[in-house]
């Protein structure tokens, strides 16, 4: 299939989706009759036969998929087809999750690495040697059979071994691996941390993007596009200009992936300027998520049936799946989720390092032209994001609604994203932003920064904190000149740090989120049960711990800044209920 004609097809769709034409023809998630779309998922997933329909897209083929849904067919002329027949074809047909995975041990692991010995608490110590210890047990190699039968998995192969996030995340995600990448460089894992960039490289050479994580079903939408600060990771660690050199062609092109698939131009105070959203066209339900979003579905109109499909897989290409941030309607619910409306601040702040990034790749190359390309679309960026998204009343940068062209003032960590991602010129609104941060209720919580205000019941959202959100903050805040700022970045650590040791300590795991209120048990809400492992939220903490190795505690009851103490009891962690 040629990916680049077929992408550019569903977008030319998705324009007239726009215009409110009919949508019955928009590309189903991706080319498989039975990962996809087809009787077989339709029925097998509407029948529930297991808890999480991610389980059955995640299996494996016996034969091959002509035999299968042949077989399928057969049993389709027979009815009743009632759930017990559904469960004896999928027990003979399908192999398990997982079985498409080969046994792998790191060879670049070793028991010591550099970045435990500075680190000052004993305690703290054991438990980063603990999270280091874990790469091995989320590290997955993919089977030769998936190379020598691709049609029979919806497992992507990729050349390399992969850490996977854990639980049910049977296979690599996009956003994930950069705080997974940074973990393993603090593990001196340098192999693997590479072998992982290059399965990243290989996808935008194959497909012109990387896809959200590493599944067939995948393969029409993206993740927040951290490649190129993957690199920049990798060489502030190894600094392989051959690498670079060898691969800045492929860096560029998944910018250009960005920029025609994802850019829209906005009109702020008589001059247009380009920035960038997260946007799927692609019809059907999730095939991960397929009765999910088909019961959501089932009493819209066809058109509109397609529209709310593709705006979940928008909000999926954000990373933030689901919450309330993308909610814009009368039922303040999934039902009102307009991704493709929004230009959200922490994609722009990300991009914003991007472009600066390969402005000085291409300068350390020698390529004088190539850089100055990348430095004027900087240039444009930090005037555009400015214009856009910054409100100066509320002093902060805020995502911002194209149709209604408006800001959405409620707060969230990603307000601060381009402090993080240095994305202004004007250093008054690092203070500006600090204040702002100060005065919203969201250092008022013991176990960290919510991921909102709002308790929606989705996992985005309020009382959940997750790692990235966590890192971004603290690390803009204390990269900034600003003395309170660094005070709130070390406060910040300490209560992430704590919430996390203290739930190890009590159920010997790490956890994708927490809840920022009470004794920090593991968070929860959304489409499934909390998750344990767990990649990101590993390589946050190594972050942390090396950032602040002499100074984090893990018997710490208060930290202060600008004069206010905040108290951290330690309770016991009671799971959720």
């Amino acid at each position: 299939m040629d990916w680049t004609r077929w992408l550019l097809s569903c977008c030319v769709i998705f324009g007239v989706l726009q215009k409110n034409v009919h949508t019955e023809d928009l590309p189903p998630p991706c080319a498989s009759d039975i990962y996809c779309t087809g009787d077989i998922i339709h029925h097998v997933q509407l029948a529930k036969i297991f808890n999480d329909d991610k389980h059955f897209v995640d299996m494996g083929l016996v034969s091959s998929p002509a035999e299968t849904i042949s077989k399928f067919q057969d049993l389709l002329k027979n009815p009743p087809v009632d759930r017990n027949k559904i469960i004896e074809f999928v027990n003979t047909s399908f192999t398990q999750p997982g079985a498409e995975f080969e046994e792998w041990n790191p060879a670049d692991w070793h028991k010591s690495p550099q970045f435990l010995n500075h680190i000052t608490d004993s305690q703290l110590r054991s438990w980063a040697a603990d999270l280091h210890d874990l790469w091995k047990s989320l590290g997955r190699k993919i089977s030769q059979n998936v190379k020598n039968q691709p049609d029979r998995h919806s497992q992507i192969y990729v050349p390399n071994p992969v850490i996977v996030p854990g639980g049910r995340f049977r296979e690599f995600y996009y956003w994930d691996s950069y705080w997974v990448i940074n973990g393993l460089l603090l593990s001196e894992m340098y192999d693997t941390a590479r072998g992982m960039i290059e399965n990243f490289l290989y996808m935008v050479d194959s497909y012109g993007f990387i896809p959200n994580g590493g599944r067939v079903y995948y393969l029409n939408r993206s993740q927040p596009p951290f490649l190129t600060l993957m690199m920049e990771s990798y060489m502030a660690a190894r600094n392989n200009e051959t690498f670079l050199r060898n691969n800045i062609n492929i860096l560029e092109k998944e910018y250009n992936f960005w920029m025609t698939k994802r850019s829209i131009s906005v009109e702020q105070n008589g001059k247009n300027y380009t920035l960038n959203r997260y946007y799927v066209p692609a019809g059907g339900p999730r095939p991960e998520s397929y009765s999910k979003d088909y019961e959501l579905a089932e009493t819209l109109t066809p058109d509109a049936k397609q529209l709310l499909y593709s705006e979940l897989k928008a909000a999926a290409e954000s990373g933030w799946d689901f919450s309330s941030r993308w909610f814009y309607g009368s039922t303040n619910s999934l039902l009102d989720t307009k991704t493709n409306e929004v230009i959200p601040a922490d994609l722009n702040a990300i991009l914003c390092r991007v472009e600066r990034l390969m402005a000085k790749f291409y300068n350390d190359l020698g390529m004088p032209d190539k850089a100055s390309t990348f430095s004027s679309a900087l240039d444009k960026r930090l005037e555009a994001v400015q214009a856009v998204l910054w409100d100066e009343t509320l002093g902060i940068w805020l995502d911002y609604y194209i149709n209604d062209a408006r800001r959405n003032q409620n707060f969230y960590p990603t307000n601060l994203a381009p402090l993080w991602a240095s994305c202004y010129t004007d250093t008054a609104v690092v203070e500006k932003a600090v204040s702002y941060l100060e005065k919203s209720k969201a250092l008022s919580y013991q176990n960290g920064l919510p991921t909102s205000l709002k308790d929606s019941g989705e996992q985005w959202d309020f009382p959940n904190a997750w790692p990235p959100l966590q890192h971004i903050v603290i690390e803009g805040l204390e990269k900034s000149q600003s003395k309170k700022a660094k005070e709130i970045a070390f406060s910040l650590a300490q209560k992430w740090v704590k919430v996390n040791y203290d739930a190890y300590k009590k159920y010997k795991a790490m956890f994708e989120k927490y809840d920022v209120e009470g004794d920090g048990k593991p968070g929860g809400g959304g489409e499934y049960e909390v998750q344990l492992g767990f990649g990101w939220t590993n390589g946050v903490i190594m972050q942390l711990l090396d950032l602040y190795r002499s100074r984090l505690t893990s018997s710490a009851i208060s930290t202060s800044f600008s004069g206010i103490a905040f108290i951290l009891p330690i309770f016991l962690i009671t799971f959720w209920v």
